[in-house]
């Protein structure tokens, strides 16, 4: 008897799996090449003239996407909307004035300023060089330094290293003041210092390339915040070349190519105040800006109450005033992402139709400002409209419809996805996707960004970051950059339509696990990704 039961039992458990594998490959159909198309090719075109966040091509992007969820008859879960208002303002810097001894320095040429300085005024007759800014306990250019109000120089690039070993580490492995982005400016503006000159050969390239950028550009956006506008700002970040450097050191006898291999040869500090006049002026003007993110929901049925959120970003960098195209059209980037989600949702909405919906409900997100910082996204995971903790996973897409450099030319360049995140998180969630892949699609899954590692961060760079960093598990799906990326170049002509319908299957496949599955995936890993990004 016991053992009739128990086989009864598997018997009735296979049964209901292969019929839920039926229904998700009968509805992965709707993901076609030619629906993507369809879409892509309206949301990528001129009219849209690049979907910049706050300017009339992304609102006509944002009514487009709006529109189709209608369509589908998703649910507008705003109050009754399909818009999420994402508060935002605009900071138009003002470089008034800057010299050192009396010899001016243009802005866009001689510096620029990194994020958005808050007013400031420097009338100082002194610098603090502080070396590599390292305060670690092998090594620490800051120890018994006090630089509150002070007008500080920093080299912002490496760390010291003599024959090949860092005098961090103790190896050939530099340390995290090197690989962070942000980690060696946000601890010396937790120094409270009036401002940082920051130093990199990087700067000359940089400015040489596109110095005139800074002098052109419009408004840097940020979230609007009830705080005062300069309130955790930090001290203002001066990026300067090597040889401007040189003008602040002059009086000292000293170059910066001197000091950096003072430090470098000893492994020793070589922090010193230097006597020098700087004067500037500089500071922010704000104005509100308009923009929303785009929101449909797909009601689940006995586990409706827990959220599965499927995303891309709908924005991109606008125009530009160089060349005769002056479109940058966003059309892999991430035209195909949002495609793909409309594409996705569309699925949803022919099961749900016919019977065969989600037990979980699924939230259909294309967020604004992702170009900007990740802002849409950033403001959905302080305002969510589900809460955060009845929301199970983010599977968001950013980049689907074309081949990256690392792949052109190889046999397998149509049957990849680069995947990010799947396992920092949470076991399940990591063999749920490789299951998915290996019973449906067969893609290659590339995991090179996945890399703690890796230089890129791409673990950082694109929304999903605005849902792991607040315990949610996440995928990242990302076919690479390529040699169109953020260009006019990056065309509807050139996506592979096909591969975009493939990847976007594997996203569905997924989900439809994630939806219909008894048990939400448990967060079970301690994430080995770098703290700061």
């Amino acid at each position: 008897m016991r053992k009739h039961l128990l086989w009864a039992l598997a018997l009735g458990i296979t049964v209901q799996a292969t019929a839920q594998d039926k229904n998700a490959q009968k509805f992965a159909k709707q993901i076609s090449p030619k629906y993507a198309k369809k879409h892509l090719s309206v949301l990528a075109s001129d009219e849209f003239e690049g979907r910049e966040t706050g300017k009339a091509g992304a609102e006509k992007a944002a009514n487009y996407i709006a529109a189709e969820f209608k369509n589908l008859g998703l649910t507008a879960p705003v109050n009754g909307s399909y818009f999420q208002e994402v508060n935002l303002v605009e900071s138009t810097l003002e470089a008034k004035s800057f010299s050192v001894n009396n010899t001016p320095l243009t802005y866009g040429k001689d510096y620029y300023f990194g994020g958005s300085p808050s007013a400031t005024t420097i009338n100082s007759n002194e610098i603090v060089f502080i070396g590599y800014g390292i305060d670690s306990d092998s090594y620490s250019d800051l120890k018994n330094t006090d630089i509150t109000g002070k007008l500080v120089m920093v080299i912002n690039k490496g760390e010291p290293m003599k024959n090949g070993i860092s005098a961090i580490t103790k190896t050939t492995e530099t340390s995290e003041w090197s690989k962070s982005r942000n980690k060696r400016i946000q601890y010396i503006q937790s120094k409270n210092p009036l401002a940082i000159l920051a130093v990199s050969p990087d700067v000359a390239v940089l400015l040489e390339k596109n110095g005139a950028y800074f002098t052109s550009a419009g408004g840097r956006l940020s979230l609007k915040s009830d705080k005062p506008a300069t309130a955790g700002r930090g001290a203002a970040v001066i990026n300067i070349a090597p040889a401007v450097a040189d003008l602040f050191l002059k009086s000292s006898g000293k170059t910066y190519e001197s000091l950096k291999a003072a430090i470098d040869n000893d492994s020793a500090p070589q922090t010193q105040t230097i006597q020098t006049n700087v004067n500037a002026a500089f500071g922010q003007k704000v104005k509100d800006v308009k923009s929303s993110n785009v929101l449909g929901f797909l009601q689940g049925t006995d586990l409706k109450d827990e959220v599965l959120v499927i995303s891309s970003h709908y924005d991109h960098v606008g125009l530009t005033t160089s060349g005769t195209d002056k479109v940058n059209n966003g059309a892999d980037d991430d035209g195909s992402g949002t495609t793909g989600v409309i594409a996705i949702a569309r699925a949803y909405a022919k099961a749900k139709k016919a019977g065969k919906g989600p037990r979980r409900s699924i939230l259909f997100l294309a967020v604004t400002g992702e170009e900007k910082g990740l802002l849409g996204s950033e403001w959905y995971s302080e305002h969510p409209v589900f809460p955060l903790e009845n929301t199970i996973t983010d599977l968001n897409i950013d980049m689907i419809g074309r081949t990256g450099t690392a792949y052109k030319g190889n046999i397998d360049s149509a049957n990849y996805c680069y995947l990010i995140g799947s396992d920092k998180l949470s076991t399940d969630l990591h063999r749920i996707s490789e299951e998915a892949n290996s019973t449906y699609t067969n893609l290659k899954i590339d995991y090179k960004f996945n890399d703690p590692k890796d230089p890129e961060r791409i673990y950082y760079r694109s929304d999903h970051y605005n849902f792991a960093k607040h315990g949610i598990p996440i995928i990242f799906y990302f076919n690479g950059v390529h040699e169109d990326y953020h260009k006019p170049s990056d065309e509807v002509s050139k996506i592979n339509f096909p591969l975009l319908a493939k990847r976007a299957q594997l996203v569905y496949y997924t989900s439809w696990e994630l939806a219909n599955r008894d048990k939400r995936p448990v967060v079970d890993v301690k994430n080995d990704m770098p703290a700061s990004r």
